[in-house]
């Protein structure tokens, strides 16, 4: 206001930071309010960690199942949220033109994307806190080096989320929809998860472990259960996985 009472208006975009923040915070209250979204992303990973930890249905080797289980379920965790649950939200959000209005506001598209990204963070914290907590009362002895955790963590969420994005960006959101569920299926059954890779045929392991949640899977359980060093091998799976889903998601998005 001026020395003479009048409004003296400063027109402008927001600070990048302050649009990022809010963005970001509309995205997470969006996922957390989709049902579908929070069946994927939360139910399913606590009642399959529940299930598979206290009924005798696979064989998980040696000590209690819950420390072979627990890291993978933790991996399914990163996938859902970070794959199928972005995935699919964001094909619907092109479909409906959400992105492409989004696109045109001072927010930057970058800026937009780091929003997406800093949301499913934010959702996996809660995830890894709830499963933790779960796999700690059903008798988990975690172990291992919680750098090496983090490292694993923070890179297969930077693959998937390049893998659902680009799958966003370049089907139709129907497809998008039933191909982030298929996909979401498999890995659960033939990625580590619930059932050890050594029980698929040997030809199967050696392609089953280079898909990334077999990675992430496989290191989070040498670490956290056998407490090794920093698994350098499934780290760089992953590493190969995040720069080339980002680059083809960058390269293949469209927007309309």
């Amino acid at each position: 206001m001026t020395a003479t009472g009048t409004y003296s208006p400063a027109p402008g975009a927001a600070p990048l930071a302050r649009m990022i923040t809010a963005q970001a915070a509309l995205e997470t209250k969006m996922l957390l309010r989709n049902g579908e979204q929070l069946l994927l992303t939360v139910i399913i990973p606590t009642l399959l960690l529940v299930l598979f930890s206290t009924v005798d249905v696979v064989d998980t080797g040696g000590g209690e199942a819950v420390d072979f289980l627990a890291p993978g379920i933790l991996a399914l965790a990163v996938m859902s949220t970070a794959f199928t649950g972005q995935a699919i939200a964001t094909g619907f959000e092109r479909r409906y033109g959400v992105l492409k209005r989004l696109a045109a506001s001072p927010l930057p598209r970058w800026g937009l994307m780091t929003a997406k990204t800093l949301s499913v963070l934010v959702t996996e914290v809660l995830q890894v806190v709830l499963v933790a907590a779960i796999a700690l009362a059903l008798g988990w002895s975690p172990r291992g080096n919680p750098f090496a955790v983090l490292l694993l963590l923070v890179l297969g969420t930077a693959a998937f989320s390049g893998l659902g994005l680009l799958m966003a960006g370049t089907l139709k959101a129907e497809a998008t929809l039933a191909a982030a569920n298929l996909v979401f299926l498999l890995l659960l059954v033939g990625g580590g998860v619930v059932v050890p890779l050594d029980e698929f045929p040997d030809a199967a392991q050696s392609v089953l472990g280079l898909l990334p949640i077999s990675a992430l899977s496989d290191g989070l359980r040498d670490v956290l259960r056998h407490g090794s060093g920093m698994p350098w091998g499934d780290l760089g799976i992953l590493a190969v996985w995040t720069v080339g889903g980002l680059a083809a998601a960058g390269k293949f998005f469209r927007w309309e």
